[in-house]
């Protein structure tokens, strides 16, 4: 996880100086390449702005990163362990190929050695990482208004039914549940260094922020496609488009400040809490405690965790700005280091506009 790792102005300094020190230990991802390298890579040194520093392989790539082809960060694992080799080698030729864990025992390889090694060097197993890689092209296609069976041949599943299942296992419905440009509220793809994030929104209101990867997801679109009554379609429209934007200028330190119109559907009592959230500047954190005392009900400590959990908009109601009462970082679902991240990103944010209010 990031937040063991050494803060992340430490290890730029380390790609910067090459340091081999923590090679095989933390890895950058950069943004404007979208790949991700080894702290010694050759490559010509990005932006720290751009930069975002992982612990594992395996966080890089659900990021939706790819390895570097100068500095080849899958090649240490790979000669660490002789599997890791065999099976990289064999997807490399074979790229189309639906693995399975009779293709690895078919190879003589032992599928639960494969297991630990791939889980122990990237975080995840090899068929894990073998989706990965198809699924994504699927996705890109999908978000620029491309067919589902275009969407599969660019994902290389073989069959319509195993990408409807890979797809559904992520999102919770089919891809051709999504049409191109069509219903009251559209789904869209937005990239970010710290993974792909989906969007959901009407003409006016942006309705849902999520990571990809987060667990709920699934459920929270099946929720939000029962409250629209009718089926959510795919493409962009005005808030999402905003709301990329300013993404794109909160990734890169520009801005912390967020006018995208939400539409925050809840109690009054969830409401005010995520009013309460987004009063919170960039660059500070407060405890359940803190929103609790704020909102005029002290003793509702639980109750205002409970709506902290319950936000479906990422970022924009800042929930990753709550840390427990003795300043650890709390649970949060899109994973403690990319709280840890945002954290980092908003101090920068807060220490640039300290700079800038002096100047003035």
């Amino acid at each position: 996880m990031l937040f063991d790792l050494p803060d992340s102005e430490t290890l730029y300094a380390a790609l910067l100086a090459r340091n081999p020190d923590y090679d095989g230990q933390a890895f950058v991802c950069v943004a404007t390449t979208g790949v991700f390298c080894r702290l010694t890579c050759p490559a010509r040194k990005p932006l720290a702005q751009n930069c975002t520093f992982r612990a594992t392989i395996g966080e890089c790539i659900e990021a939706g990163f790819r390895p570097c082809k100068r500095c080849h960060p899958l090649e240490a694992a790979a000669k660490a362990e002789p599997v890791i080799d065999t099976l990289l080698t064999a997807l490399d030729r074979a790229p189309a190929h639906r693995w399975s864990e009779e293709d690895v025992t078919a190879m003589g390889l032992d599928a639960s050695t494969v297991r630990r090694a791939f889980k122990r060097h990237f975080g995840m197993t090899f068929l894990e990482l073998a989706r990965q890689r198809r699924l994504r092209e699927g996705f890109t296609t999908l978000a620029s208004g491309g067919a589902v069976i275009e969407a599969q041949l660019e994902a290389r599943f073989e069959s319509p039914s195993a990408f409807r299942a890979a797809f559904a296992r992520l999102l919770g419905c089919a891809p051709g549940e999504l049409k191109a440009n069509s219903g009251l509220m559209r789904a869209n793809w937005i990239p970010t260094p710290l993974g792909d994030m989906i969007a959901v929104a009407s003409a006016h209101h942006l309705h849902l922020l999520e990571f990809v990867d987060r667990k709920g997801l699934p459920a929270e679109l099946k929720k939000l496609q029962a409250g629209a009554n009718e089926r959510i379609g795919i493409g962009p429209l005005g808030p999402t488009e905003q709301a990329s934007h300013e993404l794109g200028d909160y990734f890169a330190a520009r801005s912390g400040r967020f006018e995208t119109p939400l539409a925050m559907a809840g109690t009054p009592f969830t409401r005010q809490v995520w009013e309460a959230l987004r009063t919170i500047p960039p660059g500070e954190t407060r405890s359940y405690g803190d929103l609790a005392r704020q909102i005029g009900r002290p003793s509702a400590v639980r109750a205002v965790a409970r709506a902290n959990g319950a936000n479906q908009i990422a970022l924009m109601i800042p929930c990753h700005r709550v840390i427990g009462a003795d300043g650890s970082l709390t649970g949060y679902a899109g994973g403690l280091w990319r709280k840890q991240r945002l954290i980092e990103i908003e101090r920068a944010l807060r220490g640039q506009d300290g700079a800038a209010r002096s100047a003035a």
